[in-house]
């Protein structure tokens, strides 16, 4: 089984790879991560497939292409303290932590946070995992150099995410309404970058 999974996994990142994201940290680390761990137990036959999985509280796991789309466009080193919003099954977090030095993540249903901390721990991945509301972000922390928004924000990224980015920093956060907008990247200096058209549960 173990050896079904990891082929499953290189075919999952191999076409990722054709869907274009190039970034080879974050290709690494998808190879790395046992997506079939964050999913429900009755669903992880389905894990390495190309679409988004239903989780608990109404909520998904991204489609592994968006998982990765969207680590690529943070342009991590590896020396990075991160801010994810949207910890869900804690896959993404899984992947950012593999890419940057800190990872931090806030979700809002606190099962899931709860269920997001256990998966992480048991996969050796080390991500402060907190419940609350992401769009106040973690001010104790700040400032961060990247920070990733899981959620659709409604019309424009909250200010306070914005203000707590390094003056290099950058964003990524799907922006529109109810739970269909644009891919969006925002830079502390102003620059704003729009790229594909996506779908997700609302920001919380």
């Amino acid at each position: 089984m173990a050896s079904y999974r990891a082929r499953r996994r290189r075919a999952m990142v191999a076409e990722v790879r054709r869907q274009g994201v190039t970034d080879s940290r974050v290709l690494r680390a998808m190879l790395e991560v046992p997506r079939h761990r964050f999913v429900p137990a009755h669903r992880a036959d389905e894990a390495y497939g190309p679409g988004p999985l239903p989780i608990a509280c109404g909520q998904t796991i991204s489609a592994p292409a968006m998982v990765g789309a969207m680590a690529a466009l943070l342009e991590l080193t590896g020396r990075e303290r991160v801010l994810e919003v949207g910890t869900g099954s804690g896959y993404a977090a899984a992947v950012l932590s593999r890419c940057a030095r800190e990872v931090i993540s806030i979700e809002y249903h606190p099962s899931l946070a709860a269920g997001a901390r256990a998966a992480l721990a048991a996969t050796g991945h080390h991500v402060e995992v907190r419940h609350g509301d992401g769009r106040a972000g973690a001010p104790d922390k700040a400032p961060f150099d990247a920070i990733s928004v899981a959620a659709m924000a409604e019309g424009e990224v909250p200010a306070t995410l914005l203000g707590q980015l390094t003056d290099r920093g950058v964003l990524v956060c799907p922006v529109g309404h109810g739970r269909r907008g644009d891919l969006v990247r925002m830079r502390r200096d102003g620059r704003v970058e729009r790229f594909m058209p996506v779908s997700f549960v609302p920001l919380l």
